[in-house]
This record gives structure tokens, sequence and C-alpha cells, in this order.
């Protein structure tokens, strides 16, 4: 063995005993004449100790290292003069007795501490080097121990876990699916999984009920922060159950990891249905830390001769506490942040109630204050309060609002990532229409069953049919989400009818599943959590990149290995492509 204990491990305990260290030289400080490394492995790092007066060669030795050298050392612990509170082993160091190279190493690109001096790019082009910081491998170990956790909660109850093909055919999902060419069969290609939705639909027909996989997914999306075109999700299904069996269910795993890792208990979650969720709050997936819901009050605007509101179909307003006071420079910068092209409004109107009594707004000379009181009275505002007041169409105004309700959340200091706050959203639409094309889409996908009582709005208004899904969301990011299935293969042929599907499209991309439903499917659900934003919530991330290994950049590039990247053209023959030439710009 290189080493008989690890970086992180020695104590004032083990003062005296004689131990074999190895890892890589993370700092080296030079005082008189002393000479101290901090040697660093994945478990933490320990001080090694050079005396020139003890014994000037190895002292010698060890001012010729270089950052990020790999070596061994042998030595005695001893306990340190000058402690250090910030590392568990900052009460002892080793007294070196032996010192050994195994690596040298060129200067590290940026400095592998938690605040390095490396750019985004830097690091993912390094993120060998990257991974070697604790902030990054924390992260990763975090990960462990979520799927682990996630592993034994669903094992003790029955999931067994199923491998499903990475190889499969291309069926709409929502996004693009990556094809691979079959070199065996020319002409045709498999595609990557957007998820493993129709397998693990077919293992309830096979009788596996209780099914779990952490498994591998591709969408070839635009990225964000939040993407990544491959990704992990938890994936689960249950056979015999309803929506409110799967809600426990899983709600009993999110609640056991906040316990087992964070050491947090969770009360019961508030469910919402969606309706409310955009009437409330503008969004399907509601940051409930903090209140600030939205009031509508378009009916007591209309006919004083603003046109902004006369002529808009929603009128609705938040309630910022204590900010009657925002100068009218703040008040500009809100203005300006909802005229962003992300956010897209027109303008912003305020009413400041302030602590006097008295109000004060932009709308001032078309409305009365006892018309603006009112505004204040149904928005249950008090005194220092301050109303921001967006209009126009319905659900573009809504999204637009919920976004001016986040930013003032955190500015004001309502959104602290150690405050945890889940809920489930349920009652989505089945479907969504598409008005230039004149036809519905499955809002999750269409194997989504609709609540029964409104099957017979498949055929007489086919937008107002809700569905049996469900969203599992944590500060205002969705985390999970799932659905009771359709089991019954003319209710599915109904659902692909509706959709748009000729019976020979059905057949042809969902036919083996139409047929497995022949064959005594029984009534199954499921759910599948993003694992990577799962961890980036526990973690206190806003992005999930550092929760993978190897993540792309926003261009789905791999800079590191440099992928993807092109293929000789024997590899092209082989396969019977031929690649467009491609016109330069």
């Amino acid at each position: 063995m290189y080493r008989s204990k690890t970086c992180g491990e020695l104590r004032l305990t083990d003062v005296n005993s004689e131990v074999t260290l190895a890892g890589w030289v993370s700092k080296i400080r030079k005082m008189g004449g002393m000479t101290f490394i901090d040697l660093r492995d994945r478990y933490g790092i320990t001080q090694l100790s050079f005396n020139q007066e003890v014994n000037n060669n190895l002292c010698e030795q060890a001012n010729k290292l270089g950052r990020e050298w790999v070596i061994q050392v042998n030595g005695i612990v001893k306990e340190r003069s000058s402690k250090n509170s910030n590392i568990p082993t900052g009460d002892i160091e080793i007294i070196a007795t032996e010192l050994t190279v195994l690596n040298a190493s060129k200067t590290p690109p940026f400095t592998i501490e938690t605040e390095t001096d490396g750019g985004d790019e830097l690091r993912m082009k390094y993120r060998y080097l990257d991974l070697r910081r604790s902030v990054v491998r924390q992260n990763l170990e975090l990960r462990h121990k979520m799927t682990f956790e996630t592993r034994r909660y669903l094992d003790e109850r029955n999931f067994l876990e199923v491998e499903t093909p990475v190889l499969i055919g291309s069926t709409p999902e929502g996004a693009r699916d990556f094809i691979v060419p079959s070199r065996m069969n020319q002409g045709e290609f498999y595609a990557l999984p957007q998820s493993p939705q129709l397998f693990k639909q077919l293992l309830m027909v096979s009788g596996f009920d209780r099914y779990f996989q952490i498994v591998k997914c591709f969408r070839d999306e635009d990225l964000r922060a939040d993407r990544q075109p491959e990704f992990t999700q938890i994936d689960c299904e249950m056979s015999f159950v309803n929506q409110e069996d799967v809600l426990n269910m899983f709600e009993g795993l999110t609640k056991h990891l906040f316990k087992n890792i964070k050491n947090i208990e969770l009360p019961d979650f508030p469910r919402i249905s969606y309706a409310d969720a955009m009437k409330l709050y503008g969004s399907d997936k509601p940051d409930i830390r903090f209140g600030m819901t939205f009031t509508e009050i378009k009916d007591l605007t209309t006919g004083q001769g603003f046109g902004v509101f006369d002529d808009a179909e929603y009128v609705a307003a938040i309630c910022a506490e204590g900010c009657a006071s925002y100068t009218r420079k703040q008040v500009d910068e809100l203005t300006d942040f909802v005229k962003r092209p992300q956010v897209g409004a027109k303008g912003l109107i305020y009413v400041r109630y302030n602590e006097d009594g008295t109000v004060k707004s932009s709308v001032d000379k078309f409305y009365s204050e006892e018309i603006l009181k009112t505004w204040i009275e149904r928005c249950d505002a008090k005194p220092g309060d301050l109303l921001l007041v967006l209009a126009g169409e319905t659900e573009k105004t809504q999204k637009q609002l919920n976004e001016l309700r986040l930013e003032m959340g955190n500015r004001l200091g309502l959104r602290d990532k150690n405050d945890y706050k889940c809920l489930w959203v349920v009652d989505f639409p089945l479907l969504e229409k598409d008005e230039e094309l004149g036809r519905f889409f499955a809002k999750h996908h269409p194997f989504t069953s609709p609540k029964p009582e409104d099957i017979p709005l498949l055929d007489s208004d086919p937008g107002a049919v809700r569905a049996n899904a469900y969203d599992m969301v944590i500060n205002g990011v969705e985390i999970g989400g799932g659905s009771i299935r359709i089991h019954d293969s003319q209710l599915q042929q109904k659902m692909f009818s509706v959709l748009g599907f000729s019976e020979e499209q059905a057949e042809s991309q969902f036919g083996f599943l139409m047929n497995a439903f022949k064959y005594g499917a029984p009534p199954h659900g499921g759910i599948a959590f993003g694992l990577d934003r799962f961890v980036s919530i526990f973690a206190g991330l806003d992005s999930i990149r550092d929760t993978i290994a190897f993540p792309k950049n926003t261009a789905g590039r791999d800079v590191m290995i440099d992928a993807p990247s092109k293929v000789a053209l024997e590899q092209l023959d082989e396969l019977g492509i031929m690649l467009k030439p491609i016109e330069s710009k």
C-alpha cells in the first residue's frame, strides 16, 4: 500500500504514531529553516513539516516540489503548536522522515482551491483538475449519497432496479432525439432515449409491479444553466396504484432524503392545482418560501380613462411589504427589469401606501385616492407597503408578474437556499393547443391518463380536459413529474386521435405498446425525478453542471475531449452516410 492513512483522518489521538501518506501537493510555505506542505487527497488535507536543522537533505528535497506533484511521505504524527481550526486535521502535523516523488506535475492552469482563478470554460477543459477542488468533489459525494439512499428507500419498498435499452426507436416525446446510425441496417437509425417511458410501462404489463432505474436520458435541446444534453433521472413506475398512492410514496422518498442527508424533517407537502398555481403565482412551479401572491384588480381599474388598463384582458398586483419607502431610482430599476426582453412587459405601475396613510401612484392622475384605496384593500396592503401592477394578456402577464415576484423575493432576501419548501402541483391540463398548427399536443406525454370525469370532454372540449398528472416542486424548481398512465388500449387510441395521429402513424410509432395493452395491462403510474436538479437543490447551486462529473458547456460541447467531432470518411461510408456540404455564413 502507498499509504497507511488518508489525508483527512488523523487526529490528536494519533499523536506519536508512524504513518505513510500519499497525495497531491496543495500548498508549499517556507518559513526560515522550515518548510510546510499541505498534502491533499479526496479525504482532506494534512500538513507536513520539514526542518532544515533536523534533516537538511530531506528539507531541500521538499523545497524542490511543485503544486500538484504526487508524493508519498513517511513520518510521525505530532501536535501542532499553531493549530488550524478550519480543517479537521488542524490539530496535528506530520514530522516527515522520508519523502518519495511518485509523479511530477506541470503547473496547473488555475489554482485548485475553493476560490479558484479559473473561468468556466478553462475549468471544463481541465475538468479532471477541477474535480480535485473540494467544493466540486463534495457535490459528487452528495450525489453518491442521494443515489445510495434512493436505492435503499426503494429497495425496502419492493422496487426492482431494471435496466432498459439505450438504443431504441425514435418516438416523439417533446424534444429532438439524438439519432445513432446502424451499420448493419444501413439507412436506418436508433435513437437515444429521452426517457424510459415506453419500457417502464411495458414492465408494468410484464408484472414487475414496482420498477425504478437511475438512468441516463438524452434530449437534443437548446441548453441553459439547468439543462444538459445528457442528464440523469430517478425513474419509477408502480402498478395497481392511483394518484394518491404515487404522491405518498415519493413524498416519502423526498422526506427520507432530507432526513438522512441533511437531517431536516419536512412537513407534509401542500397541494395546489395547476389553475390555482397560475392564478396565484403565474407559474406551474411556484416558489412558496414567501407570499406576495397575485391579486386580480381588473374590475377596479376600468372606466377611468386609462387605456392601458381599459384595453387589458388582465390586471393584477403583488404587494411588497415594507417597500413604500422605495426611491424613484429603485422603482425605475424594477421598471427596467420588467421591460427586459426576457420578461417582456411594456411598463410597471406602482402604488405607494405610505406609513402616514397617504397614497402615491404613477397613475394618480387617472385614479383618485379613494379608488386606489380599493386596490389597497383588495391586496390586503398595510401602511408602508408597495403595490406593483402589470396588465396585458392573461397568460403572458401572469408569467411577467411571476418574474417580478421572484425578483422582489431576491431583493428582499426571501429566497433562502437553506429554507426548503416543497409542494405538489396537480390537475394539469392534459393538452395544449398550438394555434398556428391548429392541433393539440400532450402537455406531458401521450400516455398520460385524463381524469375519468373529464374523458367525455375529449370529444366536445379537449382543451378543458385535466390530466392525472403531478409535479413535485422545491423552492420554485420542478424536481420531478409524472402521471397515472392510460392502460386501456381504446382510450389510448382515442388519445392518439385527439393528438392528430392517424391509425397508421400510431401503429408505426407505438404499435408495440398498444399491442401489449391488449394482453392485460394493469392500472399504473409513476414519476421521474431529475437527479441533477435534485442534487443542485441540496447543494445550494444555481446550475446543475457542478453536480455532473463531466458536463457539457452551453453549446453542448465537451471541451475536455473536444466532442462532438468529425469522423473519418471511411466510417461514414460504412454507415452509408453522405454529408451535405455546410454552407458558409
